[in-house]
């Protein structure tokens, strides 16, 4: 049997489920930086993003960030503008879905950004469910027709 000379496996590298950012103070942009929403996942620590400048740009995930905070499309993040190339990005920090409304509420987003809020959002305590579609009701003698 070989002996392991490690210091831990998975577990250790996977770390402990740390809460920390779960009442995390509200950081507003600099000069410098800039809100975007994610609008592409690209791989590889990279993302494409709608700034809300309305300038796309393709913007890399910081190491602090990557395989511990888990950016998805939509999300709204805040990226730090590089001097020398106006078309790239840095990943600084992705707001909860929370914090994106503060921002939003505060003015700092505009009206027309659409915050992820799921489907919950979407739907009206009036609705049924069905919305605007129209379903087709079939009788006996035409499923005998068929």
């Amino acid at each position: 049997m070989p002996k392991n000379k490690g210091k831990g496996g998975k577990n250790r590298k996977r770390g402990k489920n740390e809460a920390d950012d779960e009442k995390r103070e509200l950081v507003f942009k600099e000069d410098g930086q800039e809100y975007a929403q994610v609008l592409r996942m690209l791989g590889n620590g990279r993302c494409e993003a709608m700034c809300i400048d309305q300038n796309k740009r393709l913007c890399h995930i910081r190491g602090k960030m990557h395989k511990k905070v888990w950016i998805t499309t939509g999300d709204i993040i805040l990226v730090g503008l590089r001097d020398y190339q106006d078309d790239k990005a840095d990943v600084i920090l992705k707001y909860m879905p929370d914090e994106a409304r503060l921002l939003k509420a505060y003015g700092e987003l505009p009206d027309n950004v659409r915050l992820n809020e799921g489907i919950a959002g979407e739907m009206d305590d009036d609705d049924d469910g069905h919305g605007d579609i129209s379903y087709l009701e079939f009788g006996d003698d035409d499923i005998d027709q068929i």
